[in-house]
């Protein structure tokens, strides 16, 4: 895998909407989660932030979050007045897009590749939280429900 050299001029993350909604997406993670530390929640919040300023930066590049990114990210969506400011913000709105069937190779290369564009939109990841568990398949790029069989 290839190293990025981090950006130091990139607004930080949590700066990106306010602390009510910061609070309001955290407590909403919390609700559909309850097994997680509020800790926990915030640093997942903190990554789809990135996540989604990194996808704004980025166009052109196929990310995906990981599973536990992927509850920030259904989070801030359903906040649907903060997810639009906070992509006003960032210059484009960054829509969830499921993968198409039979694209695993691909989603398994974005998943990989997203951290290291993270780092170059100027994000340190918290890679702890971009691992995803050993033998996990996924329904699409942005799903955290692990296919049936």
């Amino acid at each position: 895998m290839k190293t990025s050299t981090l950006r130091t001029d990139a607004v930080p993350a949590l700066s990106r909407i306010s602390e009510e909604e910061l609070a309001a997406v955290v407590a909403t993670v919390l609700r559909d989660h309850d097994d997680l530390e509020r800790s926990t929640a915030e640093r997942i919040v903190e990554e789809a932030l990135k996540f989604v300023a990194a996808c704004a930066a980025f166009p052109g590049e196929r990310l995906r979050p990981s599973r536990a990114v992927d509850k920030g990210w259904h989070a801030l969506i359903l906040h649907t007045h903060t997810y639009e400011r906070l992509c006003s913000r960032l210059g484009r709105f960054v829509h969830h897009m499921p993968d198409p069937p039979a694209s695993a190779d691909a989603s398994a290369e974005a998943l990989e590749r997203t951290p290291e564009v993270m780092t170059t939109a100027g994000y340190e990841p918290d890679r702890t939280l971009w691992l995803q568990p050993s033998g996990a398949a996924e329904c699409c790029d942005y799903c955290p429900f692990p296919k049936d069989k």
